[in-house]
Parts: structure tokens; sequence; C-alpha cells
């Protein structure tokens, strides 16, 4: 069930009920669209947070603590300056959509008791946060909309502020069985998107369910029903709903989260589901993670264009310094022609483009075509071949030489492309940020968004089926640190001539089921993730060596043996 407007009707409810009256003691802007207040009540602390996120536009409470950039933006810094200290008098939906007002009382300048309204509008794509003084005019929002964007409607500090155009349909807290009877005489095809056209704040999902409340059929049609039983019935349904949440979070076959429900879905009764207590802990759990990656992908959309430039670049570089390999290897066919027109000056003529001359290297002594140059005699030919072997020679030894630098670097590439992949939080990703800003694949910048000081990232964890822990590290950062902090007699395990992590089994004696468990993880977390079958070798720590002057996480390894398995899924 998406964030529609019955949604928010229900968390603007339960979000009054604990916040109303409550004091503002915080405002942080961890992102440029969202906002957190931290809103003493009743002796506890709430975090609400208001993300305007195009993909997960909400609003409720949140225990997730999320890092801050050292320098906050406009929006945060006008939120404290106004809000802090003051009181959260109400918090109310507007028109029945997708749009929250929260309206806070504080001391301004003068002494005077002042109002202001921070509105939410959480639609998608357009969604926005807008503070908005007493007298409707716009102070700062967290996207300007400017005359250039859009014609219609401006979101800039100084103008007037109005709310999106309305829809026109019945408001859903608000409906009466004549009023939706009315609405709904003459209209034909599916039910679920005949009620869409008609109560304002449903999604697909809640019309196709109410569908099925009304007619035992998500995809019943309104031809030939009577529209004033129909009418009554869904009133009562609505009620129903709005008088008992039941907050909760689908499962799929795997146990995953898969739909939040803001009350039970009858349509979906055989499936698996959390019940929390509250709308705010089941959308704070629901869109965690999806929040968090969306992010990361948005965060890392740099890196990862950074890392595809420099692979092209490489794999370009390759090719160029292979064909001069190519060319290095005629080197012997040089110098072999030298020495012909040595051996044989006489049958060398001034003006011969090509002879045939005896070959003395072939056991059957055959004719060798030399090609000449005209101008020359046949010493003068022997010598411009004794300079094209050697100018071959030093072209053979530097590509085979910048070959094996770019076959490095592009394995290091492409290792950073599959840390990249790995990241679930900010800290792994600064991490790798900062090693490619530290090798010069990235430009350092002095950003206003910089973040303050993140906590060092960790490890995964895992045990084994006979209790013993195996960590996976997911950037160069861990995998160095994983690797060179572990006992020499410690296991060591990595995906077999492909980028991926390093594995430690904290064991000096691991059983064979443990190896298998280790080396299943170490193929899931490489290039060969979507394989079915991996080589992964496996040795003791002390048998692990970092180069110097190599690259992070490269390391060299002996001693090893090798397993072919099934990525652990």
């Amino acid at each position: 069930m998406p964030m529609d407007g019955v949604t928010f009707g229900m968390i603007a409810k339960e979000l009054n009920q604990l916040l109303a009256g409550g004091r503002v003691d915080k405002v942080t802007q961890p992102e440029r669209d969202e906002v957190i207040l931290l809103i003493r009540n009743g002796g506890e602390n709430h975090q609400l947070l208001l993300s305007a996120s195009p993909a997960c536009a909400r609003a409720h409470l949140t225990r997730v603590k999320k890092a801050n950039p050292l320098e906050p933006p406009n929006l945060c810094m006008l939120l404290r300056k106004h809000l802090l200290g003051g009181r959260l008098l109400s918090v109310r939906q507007a028109e029945s959509d997708r749009i929250l007002e929260f309206t806070f009382e504080h001391i301004d300048e003068l002494g005077d008791h002042a109002r202001k309204t921070l509105i939410g509008e959480f639609m998608g794509k357009h969604s926005n946060l807008i503070f908005v003084s007493a007298d409707g005019r716009i102070i700062e929002s967290a996207r300007r909309i400017t005359e250039n964007i859009s014609s219609f409607r401006e979101v800039v500090p100084g103008v007037d502020y109005c709310r999106p155009p309305a829809h026109g349909k019945l408001p859903f807290d608000q409906l009466t069985p004549e009023a939706v009877a009315s609405a709904l005489e003459g209209r034909g095809g599916n039910l679920a998107k005949a009620l869409m056209g008609t109560v304002s704040g449903l999604s697909t999902p809640l019309a196709r369910e109410l569908a099925y409340r009304l007619t035992g059929d998500e995809d019943a049609s309104m031809d030939g029903r009577e529209v004033l039983p129909l009418a009554q019935r869904l009133c009562a349904e609505m009620d129903a709903i709005l008088a008992h949440p039941e907050p909760r979070v689908l499962l799929n076959e795997n146990g995953e989260t898969a739909e939040f429900t803001a009350f039970a879905y009858r349509s979906r009764e055989g499936q698996r589901y959390r019940a929390y207590a509250t709308l705010s802990e089941a959308i704070d759990d629901f869109y965690f993670s999806r929040d968090r990656e969306e992010r990361i992908k948005q965060k890392s959309a740099a890196i990862h264009r950074v890392l595809k430039n420099n692979i092209e670049r490489v794999e370009k570089k390759l090719l160029i310094k292979q064909e001069a390999l190519a060319e290095g290897a005629r080197s012997e066919e040089y110098r072999v022609k030298g020495e012909m027109l040595t051996a044989s000056p006489h049958l060398v003529k001034k003006g011969m483009k090509r002879v045939l001359l005896p070959n003395y290297y072939d056991e059957n002594c055959a004719m060798l075509e030399v090609e000449l140059d005209e101008k020359l005699n046949a010493a003068a030919n022997a010598q411009r071949y004794f300079k094209l072997y050697r100018k071959a020679q030093v072209a053979r030894r530097l590509a085979e030489e910048q070959i094996a630098e770019a076959t490095e670097e592009l394995a290091y590439l492409e290792n950073q492309l599959e840390n990249l992949e790995l990241c679930e939080g900010e800290a792994e990703l600064a991490e790798i940020r900062e090693e490619l800003v530290r090798l010069g694949y990235i430009r350092s910048t002095q950003s206003r968004r910089q973040m303050k000081a993140l906590p060092p990232s960790t490890p995964l964890r895992f045990v084994a089926p006979d209790g013993t822990e195996v960590f996976v590290g997911r950037n160069n950062v861990q995998n160095e640190r994983l690797t060179f902090s572990a006992q020499p007699d410690e296991w060591w395990l990595h995906a077999k001539d492909m980028p991926g992590s390093h594995v430690i089994v904290k064991s000096a004696r691991p059983s064979d089921e443990t190896l298998l468990f280790a080396a299943r993880l170490a193929a899931k977390y490489s290039k060969g993730s979507a394989s079915s079958s991996v080589p992964v070798d496996y040795t003791q720590r002390r048998h692990v060596k970092k180069p110097g002057g190599a690259k992070p996480g490269f390391v060299i390894y002996t001693h090893q043996k090798t397993l072919l398995v099934k990525p652990q899924e």
C-alpha cells in the first residue's frame, strides 16, 4: 500500500495525538529533502521525520540516527531560528490529500507569540517541504520551484504559498452514502477505478481492497450494480478502517518485507506479516532499508560513473598496448632481415624495392623476401632493420610493463565497482570515495554538504553451523583491516581470479562444513555471485602478503587450495 491520502490522514491523526503541545528541542536536516525535528512531549523525546524524497516521501516518528552535514542548509537554519523552543500546536491533513500541515507557535524577535507552518507535500517526484509564515508567505523550502521550472506555481521565498490544485473528489473522511451514490451514478467499468475516481486519497491497492470487501472480487465491475447499497457499504468500510488502524508489514515467501498496510487486508489474509503498535513504527521499519538503498544509489551514482569511465579508459589502453606488443613481436623478423642483408650485400642493388635472400637461420635455407628502401644500399638497409629491431624490442618491453600495470589497475577498478554494489551505509561509501580521492580518480572538493565524521564501517559477521564466526569485508578498507588484524593461523578465503571480498574464518582448525560455508560466502560477495559454480581459494592468513606499493585491497598469497562452490543464498 503506497503512502496515499488515507494513510497520511491516519498518520496525521496519530502524530497529532502524540506530539501536539510538544516543545521543539532540535532541528536537523541530514538530506536536502529530509528534516528531523526532535519534539519533547509527555516526558518523552520523539524524532519526527519529514521526507520529500521522490521515491520514499513520508512523515512519521523514527528511531533511526542519521549523520548531519557540517554546515546546515538554509531550510535547517531557518527552522532552528524560528522553531527551537517553540510548541507544535497541531498536525492536520489538508484537503484529504497527501499534504500535512505542522503548525507551530514560538516567541519572535519582538517577544510576541507568532505562528508558522511547516507544510509537507508528499507527492512523488513533486514532493517538497515548505516553511510558511503566518501571513501565508513562503520563508524557505527544501526544493525551490522557480518560474522557469513551473509557470503555474512558484515555490520560492517571499511569494504567497498556494496549495497544489484540488482533485475535486469526495473527502475520504467525510463520506455519506448519498454523496457517494450520486458520484458513482452512471459510472461503469472496473469498480476499483470508479472508486479511485470518486473518493480522494485512494491508491490502487486500497481501491482494489475496497472492491474486494464490497463484492468479494478485487477486479469486480460496476456494471449492473445498484449504487446506493454499494455506497452504504463503502461508507461503513471506510469508517471501520479509519477507526481501527492495524499497521503491519507484509512479508514475501523468503520472509523479507514486501509491502506496508495501515490496516488488515482481507484480500491477503493468508500472507505472512509483522504487526506493529503504531503506524510510525510500521512505516519506519518498512522504509528504513528502502530509503537507505535509494540514498546510497543516489550518492554512489557519481562514483559509479567515475569507475565505469576509468574502466573504459583502461580497457582502451590495454587494447592499444596489446597491439603494440604484437608489433613488438616482429623484432626477431627485423633482426633476421638485417643480418641477411649484412651477409649477402652483393645481391642488393641500389634502386631495388625488394630482394630474395637465403635465410641461413632456416634449416632448409629457404629464400626470404626482404623489403628495401630503394634510396639506400645494402648496408644502410641492414642498419635500418637493426634500428627497427631495437625499437621493437624497447616497445615490446614497455608494452609488457604497461599491460601489467593496466591489468592491475583494471582489476582494482572492477573490484571497487563490486565493493560499491555491497555498500549498505554512508560510512562504507565514504571510505570508497576517500580512497578514490587519495588515488586521484576523484577530485577532492570542500562541499558545503560535507558530512560530520562517520564511525568506521564494519565487515559483515556470520556464524557457521558449528558456531564459528566468519567475517566478510565489503570494501578495500574493511578487507585490509580484516585480513591483517586476523591471527596468522586463522583462515583467509577469496574468489579465485575475480574481484571479491576478503573472508576470514576465526578458527585455526575449522571443520570442513565451516570452510564450505565461508567459501560460499566468498563466492556470494564476489563478481561471480550470479554463477552456479565459483572457484574459491583458501589458505592460512600467514600466507597472505601485501606487496609494497600495491593498491588498497591487493594481496598475494601462497599455499592455497581451491574449492568449487555455489554462492551462498
